[in-house]
């Protein structure tokens, strides 16, 4: 989906650099029909370095997305933060094939680095996510007093009874 806000028009800048900041919520991630996060808030700084003959596109992004922890499903907020560099070179048609070069027709005026921006930050989170107060025991949740109930009370020794007929054949794998 293309958001319009996300289109730096580029062919009416001058050569050098250009800065441009925007803030993303939760908006953002809903048009892209992606719903693992409760909310959002990122700040993103784009930085377009124009050449005579390329675009050279740096994105920094820090800021906080709130998900639900996966052990708890308790909702906390977990930082966020991404670096992607894109260069962006003028070509016959169209394409992205390639993850860090990306090829505009020469008719093209604007650039939309919306899809870049969405998969910045979804790659950014963990994949697993634990609520911080589980790592240093301040959470206190119904569910890890369950956990911890239904955990096992005893732990298992590895010293089993040995079995005369293996060891035997063990023997056999050392007088080699």
């Amino acid at each position: 989906m293309k958001q319009k806000e996300f289109n730096i028009p580029f062919s009416g800048l001058k050569q050098g650099k250009h800065n441009f900041n925007y803030q993303i919520d939760n908006t953002f991630f809903d048009s892209f029909g992606y719903d693992e996060f409760n909310a959002a808030n990122i700040n993103l700084d784009v930085v377009l370095h124009k050449t005579s003959t390329m675009l050279e596109v740096d994105m920094e992004a820090s800021g906080t997305v709130n998900v639900n922890c996966d052990i708890t499903s308790e909702p906390f907020d977990q930082p966020v933060n991404a670096d992607l560099h894109l260069v962006v070179k003028f070509g016959e048609e169209y394409n992205d094939e390639d993850i860090e070069i990306l090829i505009l027709p020469h008719r093209e005026h604007e650039l939309n680095i919306a899809q870049y921006v969405y998969e910045m930050l979804v790659l950014a989170v963990p994949q697993k996510r634990i609520h911080p107060g589980i790592e240093d025991g301040t959470l206190k949740s119904e569910v890890l007093d369950r956990l911890k109930e239904l955990q096992p009370k005893e732990k298992r020794s590895n010293k089993e009874e040995n079995d005369p007929r293996w060891d035997e054949l063990k023997k056999l794998l050392t007088d080699k």
